[in-house]
């Protein structure tokens, strides 16, 4: 059985670094495979194949997926958030940048912060993490305010954020769910099993509830960027993400996960030419600031 760290070494340092860049790259990935892929079924391919691959994982591993252990009401519920959060990114990725999405996306550490301690009165936020919270507010106006004028690409861009703001509420209250509940228990196989199996078994009924067009003639592009979701996004990172969470500080993990948005922001910059605002760059900061804060010990 692996003993949990009090620090990050440097095999910590160089998954997150990795996951962060990738998950960065991902989202402008996501976007430049739309015009291929309509967008929930782009999504439903790609847990659809993370999910065939993580049962061949457990199998090979001997890893039990169907015990009995007491998890199964709160894995639905932390696999139906997942899948939501995923449904509105997707989507939202329509209407907004990459790089914009993701700072809306990483709203979701504060939404944690304010509900966990609700639960667990150990966490109970300190004044500084209130000041952090602030900051992530005032970060989400500047990045609100700051976008391509127009009726039309104003009523875009607020559909964009309005799907970017929810899939970040979705991805906290799935932590929060996890944390809270008897999935803390359970293996890192099975709590990915719960999110990426429903997930596979809901998006492609929602693709088919919003009319999208299942084009099986994928290009070879289209085809390229589904193996990489599914197989390095889904899977590989994901489940090297639950692995770090078992062995190292959540806290000290949750703070390299702002290197995200600014990957994604310099992806989406020099492959599809998303312009970088000076109303982005203060609410990356600031987001930044505020996770930093918030997950500051006293």
């Amino acid at each position: 059985m692996s003993h949990r760290k009090t620090e990050l070494d440097a095999l910590a340092v160089a998954l997150l670094l990795t996951c962060c860049l990738f998950w960065g790259f991902q989202q402008v990935l996501v976007k430049a495979t739309l015009p291929d892929i309509a967008p929930v079924f782009q999504a439903a391919l790609r847990f659809v194949l993370a999910t065939v691959l993580l049962w061949l994982w457990c199998v090979w591993r001997g890893i039990g997926l169907f015990q009995r252990d007491g998890s199964l009401r709160a894995g639905l519920l932390a696999g139906a958030l997942f899948a939501a959060e995923f449904a509105c990114m997707y989507v939202g990725l329509q209407y907004i940048s990459a790089s914009r999405l993701t700072v809306f996306l990483y709203t979701a550490p504060f939404w944690v912060a304010v509900l966990v301690p609700l639960w667990v009165p150990s966490e109970r936020l300190r004044a500084l993490q209130w000041l952090g919270l602030a900051c992530a507010f005032v970060a989400v106006v500047f990045a609100l305010w700051d976008g391509p004028s127009g009726a039309a690409a104003g009523r875009s861009r607020w559909q964009g954020d309005a799907l970017a703001l929810t899939a970040g509420m979705f991805w906290g209250l799935t932590t929060v769910t996890i944390r809270t509940s008897s999935l803390m228990r359970v293996s890192a196989e099975k709590l990915l099993f719960y999110q990426v199996g429903l997930s596979a078994a809901v998006l492609p009924l929602l693709s088919l509830q919003l009319g999208e067009a299942w084009d099986w003639h994928f290009s070879p592009f289209a085809l390229a960027s589904i193996v990489v979701q599914g197989l390095a996004g889904a899977f590989i990172s994901f489940l090297a993400w639950m692995w770090m969470l078992s062995r190292y500080p959540a806290t000290r993990l949750s703070v390299f996960v702002f290197l995200t948005p600014v990957c994604a922001l310099l992806f989406g910059a020099l492959w599809l030419g998303e312009p970088v605002t000076p109303g982005l760059l203060w609410a990356l900061a600031l987001v930044a600031l505020g996770i930093v804060l918030v997950n500051r010990k006293p």
